[in-house]
């Protein structure tokens, strides 16, 4: 397994989950998908999308309703470069466009790639025992504190986990779900006490350790305005892999904005 071993395979997901090619994501052009339900694609994505925008830094890969890409292909074509789309004030006329469908950009996310030779250099010390858990050692931790890492939607993709204990008390957990065939996500969680003293990282990189020992890649998704996770994924040893826009429905992402 090399860096670009790994990225061929991120590339050959990502075109799974936009119904495409591969090389549509190496193409100096942008390119336009219809979604399509698929069983090799991420298996929390809602599909078919109704717009989903992707980069790997050289082009834009759209995949969505097929009536609203035309529009969105004359939109991408007007704006001077793609990072533009993927930010204010280039997302309001995607919503404009959006709103045919009812729906809006909801997602931003920056997903991480592991650097392989990053990942085995990392050296730091944690002050606190380290474990790895299988899925039967985690079962009873799906409550609040271990959202990030562990999901109780979708505990049959949870596949491993690593925490620190302080005296027997876990203080801290990463958690990675099987959710495709070549791919495991990383999330982790850390008490609040307990935070800045690098246990976050250290979890997190054990855990991508352990995904590679298995044969996975591990992957690492932030919301681009966390920057506390993005700082966890690169002191973790991963490096930006690629971006994706997100369009939901409207009447979803007004219940997922109100408090619980």
């Amino acid at each position: 397994m090399d860096n670009n071993t790994i990225l061929k395979i991120a590339i050959q997901q990502s075109a799974y989950d936009c119904n495409c090619a591969p090389e549509d994501f190496l193409s100096g052009e942008c390119s336009y998908h219809e979604s399509k339900a698929s069983d090799k694609a991420r298996k929390y994505l809602k599909l078919p999308h109704i717009c989903n925008l992707v980069s790997y830094g050289t082009n834009i890969v759209v995949t969505g309703q097929a009536e609203l890409l035309p529009e969105i292909r004359q939109f991408i074509g007007g704006v001077p470069s793609i990072e533009n789309c993927f930010e204010t004030p280039g997302l309001y006329p995607l919503n404009r466009i959006l709103k045919k469908a009812g729906a809006k950009v909801c997602f931003m996310a920056d997903y991480f790639l592991p650097d392989i030779d990053e990942v085995f250099r990392y050296s730091a010390a944690c002050a606190y025992e380290i474990r790895v858990l299988e899925p039967e050692e985690f079962a009873h931790l799906y409550i609040p504190e271990w959202k990030n890492a562990l999901c109780k939607d979708r505990k049959h993709l949870d596949i491993l986990a690593v925490g620190a204990f302080q005296k027997g008390q876990l203080i801290g957990l990463a958690g990675c779900s099987a959710d495709c065939d070549t791919m495991w996500q990383i999330g982790v969680d850390v008490l609040p006490e307990y935070r800045r003293q690098g246990i976050a990282s250290a979890l997190t990189n054990r855990l991508a350790r352990e995904t590679f020992e298995r044969g996975r890649v591990p992957f690492y998704c932030a919301a681009w305005s966390n920057v506390k996770s993005v700082k966890n994924a690169l002191r973790s040893g991963f490096r930006p892999g690629w971006v994706e826009a997100t369009a939901r429905e409207e009447a979803f992402i007004e219940n997922m904005m109100k408090k619980e």
